[in-house]
């Protein structure tokens, strides 16, 4: 998974990432197949992330489409110096090691496209595996908050 290649999010990626499937309790990470989805995948803050063969390993969002809706009433969205990140790999790369990998790469790209020197994510509590890579790679566990009943926790690196 080394040498990942970026591009914009295309309407073939965003409908093969629209029926990824992740097993319980990961499955508040799957979308939906719908024109609403697909629109919003393709509004120009997605990108995907490719291998040396072209084949889609996962995609990355920047800005307000990496936001939690429950995060703007605990005022996590406030600091104009962050900027927001949302990653997501293939189902079937999850959990066997690659992660590190597919973030050191994508925030290396973030960080080539932006001018922020200080990144943020939200991740769900339970994800305790992803927890694990952002923290191996910096990122530091901050307050936690509710949205649609579920707890998540914000993570930033400086």
């Amino acid at each position: 998974m080394n040498n990942l290649k970026f591009i914009p999010m295309s309407h073939q990626h965003a409908k093969a990432i629209a029926t990824w499937t992740y097993p319980e309790p990961y499955s508040l990470y799957n979308m939906d197949d719908v024109e609403e989805t697909l629109e919003e995948l393709m509004d120009g803050s997605y990108y995907v992330a490719l291998d040396e063969e072209e084949q889609l390993i996962g995609f990355i969002c920047i800005g307000e489409a990496a936001r939690v809706p429950g995060g703007y009433a605990a005022g996590i969205y406030n600091n104009e110096q962050q900027i927001d990140i949302g990653l997501g790999m293939r189902p079937d790369l999850t959990g066997n090691g690659q992660g590190g990998l597919f973030l050191k790469e994508s925030l290396s790209f973030i960080r080539h496209l932006s001018n922020h020197s200080s990144l943020q994510l939200v991740v769900a509590t339970f994800n305790e595996r992803a927890m694990k890579v952002y923290e191996k790679a910096g990122f530091r566990k901050g307050q936690t908050f509710l949205s649609r009943d579920r707890e998540f926790i914000v993570m930033d690196q400086i």
